[in-house]
């Protein structure tokens, strides 16, 4: 079993992880390389539900940790955590609905939506590297 110490380290790694996957897929479907393009978005949606599930046993078992910075970076963490927390939960919807329409073929619907959907995906898993740097490394 994974030292609970190492979780945070995972979390970020993960989300860097569906970050990648997720331009990647980008980039395919754009080159209209579209089983590239299904590889890498059930990849990403994979790698972030992943990330999920270990989040929350971590927090389970952890609790919270404190940011110690001070002043105008505490005010910038806490904005930037805040956004990310909320499109947090607003990407679950949003990359459920994606994903269905993908996969039941409605590919006119899966354009309209994943339009919303890859971009605030993206800002969750990139700021989600962020939040980790700062909690873990930027003050410790």
């Amino acid at each position: 079993m994974l030292p609970l110490s190492d979780f945070p380290a995972l979390d970020a790694a993960l989300n860097a992880a569906s970050a990648l996957l997720l331009s990647l897929g980008f980039l395919f479907i754009r080159r209209k390389q579209v089983g590239a393009h299904k590889l890498c978005m059930l990849s990403a949606f994979s790698t972030s539900t992943l990330f999920l599930i270990c989040y929350l046993w971590y927090h389970a078992h952890h609790g919270v940790t404190r940011f110690a910075g001070r002043g105008l970076v505490r005010a910038f963490y806490l904005t930037l955590l805040g956004s990310h927390t909320i499109l947090a939960v607003v990407i679950v919807p949003l990359a459920l609905v994606t994903l269905y329409r993908a996969l039941r073929e409605r590919f006119a619907l899966h354009r309209r939506i994943a339009r919303w959907t890859l971009p605030l995906w993206l800002y969750v898993s990139a700021t989600g590297v962020i939040v980790y740097w700062m909690l873990y490394h930027l003050y410790r």
